[in-house]
C-alpha cells in the first residue's frame, strides 16, 4: 500500500527540528525509526501533512550513564543498540530485558526506544517499562523544556501528554535501588507479535519483605495500567509462593481487559494472573531471595 502525500523535512538540528513543530503543530509528526509511524501512514491512520525526520541529529543518539541518576537514553538509539549495550544491561535492567520480545531483530535494527514510548501502543513493551521503573520523560519545544512524569505520560491509545509543537528528546531510567529487581514477561500468539497480555514489574526487599512493587501491564488497556491493588497486597509480605499467588488473585479481580479476535477479557485475565505469578518469582530471584 502506498503512502499518502506529505511534505518531508530533514532538519540539520535539534532547534531548526523545533521550529518546524512549531510552525506545522498538529499537522505534523516526527519520524524517527519509522517501524511504527510508517505502517499507519501506509493504512491512512491519521496521516499527517508534514512529516519531520529527526534521523540527522546525531546529538539525540546517545546513552548516557549518569551515576547514582541513571541512565538517560537518547530519541535516536535503536532498540538494537539497547539491546546489545552493557551499561542499559547494568544500570536499566528491565529496558534490557523488554528488547527481546520488541517485534524482530530487523525491526530493532531501525525502530527507536523513545519513538516506542512517544508512539504509546498499549500493547508494546516499553510504555509499561517506563511507567513500572517510573522514568521521566524530557520534552522539549521551541519555548523550553519540561520534565514529564511516566505517570502522567500516557493519556489514552497512541495519546500521551506532549504538546503538537514539542519533541521527546530523551527518557531517563532512574537507577535501582538496593535490593530491587525486576523482569518483562509476556504472551503473545507468535514470537515478535504485539503482546496478548505482558507485565513490567519491579520488586523492591528489604529485610526479607517487600518494600516497594511496580506491576504495570500492557495490552489489557487504552494505556499501561498499574495494578495498585495487587501491589499494596507485596508490601510487608515475605516474597512467597503464597505472596505471589495473592497478588495474581488481586490483579484478576481488578483488571478488565477488552476483547477481541486474538482472546477473550477472561483469557486476558487469566493470563494476567499467571504473569504476575511468574514475574514475581523471576524478580525476587534477581536479588537472590528464593521463593
Amino acid at each position: 500500500m502506498k503512502n499518502p502525500p506529505f511534505h518531508y523535512h530533514r532538519p540539520n538540528s535539534v532547534d531548526e527540528a523545533l521550529a518546524l513543530l512549531a510552525e506545522h503543530g498538529d499537522d505534523a509528526k516526527v519520524l524517527a525509526g519509522g517501524q511504527s509511524l510508517l505502517p499507519t501512514l501506509a493504512l491512512r491512520l491519521g496521516p499527517p501533512e508534514h512529516l519531520i525526520d529527526i534521523g540527522r541529529l546525531s546529538e539525540l543518539d546517545s546513552i548516557l550513564v549518569d551515576g547514582a541518576a541513571g541512565v538517560v537514553i537518547g530519541a535516536l538509539v535503536r532498540h538494537a543498540v539497547a539491546e546489545d549495550s552493557a551499561d542499559i544491561a547494568d544500570h536499566a535492567p528491565m529496558v534490557h530485558q523488554a528488547m527481546p520480545h520488541v517485534g524482530h531483530r530487523a525491526i530493532r535494527n531501525r525502530g527507536t526506544v523513545v519513538g516506542s514510548i512517544a508512539h504509546a501502543d498499549p500493547a508494546a513493551e516499553m510504555p509499561a517499562v517506563v511507567l513500572a521503573t517510573g522514568a521521566e520523560m524530557t520534552a522539549r519545544s521551541s519555548t523550553g523544556e519540561r520534565s514529564i512524569g511516566a505517570d502522567e505520560f500516557f493519556e489514552g491509545y497512541l495519546s500521551t501528554s506532549l504538546r503538537s509543537d514539542e519533541l521527546l528528546t530523551e527518557v531517563r531510567f532512574p537507577a535501582l535501588a538496593p535490593g530491587t529487581g525486576g523482569t518483562v514477561v509476556e504472551v503473545s500468539r507468535r514470537h515478535g507479535d504485539y503482546a496478548m497480555v505482558g507485565l513490567a514489574c519491579r520488586v523492591q526487599v528489604d529485610d526479607g519483605t517487600f518494600s516497594d512493587a511496580a506491576l504495570a501491564f500492557f495490552g489489557v488497556d487504552s494505556t499501561p495500567v498499574r495494578v495498585g491493588a495487587a501491589e499494596a497486597v507485596l508490601i510487608g509480605q515475605a516474597p512467597t509462593d503464597e505472596a505471589f499467588v495473592a497478588a495474581a488473585e488481586a490483579v484478576r479481580a481488578t483488571l478488565s481487559p477488552g476483547a477481541d479476535i486474538h482472546a477473550s477479557s477472561n483469557y486476558r485475565r487469566h493470563v494476567a494472573g499467571v504473569l504476575t505469578e511468574r514475574a514475581l518469582s523471576s524478580a525476587t530471584e534477581q536479588i537472590g531471595v528464593p521463593a
